[in-house]
């Protein structure tokens, strides 16, 4: 098989209670994931993201719909499907009184993995927390928490790894670690990695697939770079050599001015060459001190297809 998950018709529907009405919560997904991808999931708060892990983690009991985990049927061989995945989860739910090296040898235990296999201190050395092994993990920092998580999730040797939102929260050092970690996981060891985050240009970097959930629905599924082709909106940064008495003019340019005194100029360039902008700006009677262009990133593609939610 070439895909590590396949879902097909994917609903939950989570009953009211009291006088609170049923929610639909994912409304017929279908999605692959190929194998030794970097897949990221994106979607607003209340898209249904944490649904959807949930159930590809065993929490959640789906409604409708089939999900196979590295080949494995989840309803026919759920025990099997759930060795293929490891979860890192957002919280950090990690018991205040095990040591690093015992949580990890807690969770192999809860996989069946014989004491002769496990790989604790290999594991600890490659979050970075060999020195806290015999650490409580209540006297652990924020951040050494998060490698802990990260941890417990690759006891078992997953063929998938699940990242819920790993970087919420932590600082710019530690964010650079889990990502170099996961990139030698992916290329070394060709595990499947599924991301969620709200740093959206973590996933332009680090993403060869993204899908976009919005409203329990799939409203986009593409490689990261014909995602980005999705919008030909461009914005030419003109850094004048003086104040301008007047801004460019011109049909389809959308022209406003940064605290700098730069002048970003937007435009669609199917529709307007750079040729005509800087025309523009000529006729307006700006000597150009300096000039730069800047493409449409991720967060714009997000807004665009989510802008409705």
């Amino acid at each position: 098989m070439s895909n590590a998950i396949e879902i097909e018709g994917l609903r939950k529907i989570y009953s009211g209670s009291g006088k609170s009405a049923p929610k639909e919560a994912l409304k017929g997904i279908d999605l692959s994931i190929p194998r030794g991808s970097v897949f990221g999931l994106l979607g607003p708060n209340g898209a249904g993201k944490s649904t959807l892990i949930n159930i590809l983690a065993g929490l959640v009991v789906k409604t409708e719909g089939a999900v196979r985990i590295w080949g494995w049927d989840q309803d026919k061989n759920p025990r099997q499907s759930r060795a293929s995945i490891g979860i890192m989860p957002q919280e950090l739910n990690l018991d205040p009184f095990f040591t690093p090296r015992g949580s990890l040898e807690v969770q192999a235990g809860l996989y069946g993995v014989p004491r002769s296999q496990r790989r604790s201190d290999e594991i600890l050395k490659f979050v970075g927390l060999e020195d806290k092994a015999e650490a409580y993990a209540r006297t652990l920092s924020g951040g050494m928490r998060r490698r802990l998580l990260l941890g417990k999730a690759l006891v078992h040797r997953p063929h998938i790894l699940v990242l819920d939102e790993p970087t919420a929260g932590v600082d710019i050092q530690l964010r650079q670690m889990l990502w170099n970690n996961v990139r030698k996981l992916n290329q070394e060891e060709g595990m499947t990695i599924i991301l969620t985050t709200h740093y959206l240009e973590e996933a332009e970097e680090m993403c060869d697939e993204i899908a976009i959930i919005n409203e329990g629905s799939l409203v986009a599924r593409d490689t990261t770079a014909n995602l980005l082709g999705r919008l030909d909106a461009k914005a030419m940064v003109i850094q004048p050599e003086t104040t301008p008495d007047r801004l460019p003019e011109g049909e389809g340019l959308d022209v406003s001015t940064r605290h700098d005194g730069a002048l970003v100029i937007r435009y669609h360039s199917k529709q307007i060459t750079a040729d005509r902008v800087l025309h523009a700006v000529h006729d307006a009677g700006i000597v150009i001190r300096d000039v730069k262009t800047e493409q449409a990133d991720l967060e714009d593609v997000f807004l665009k297809l989510t802008h409705h939610a």
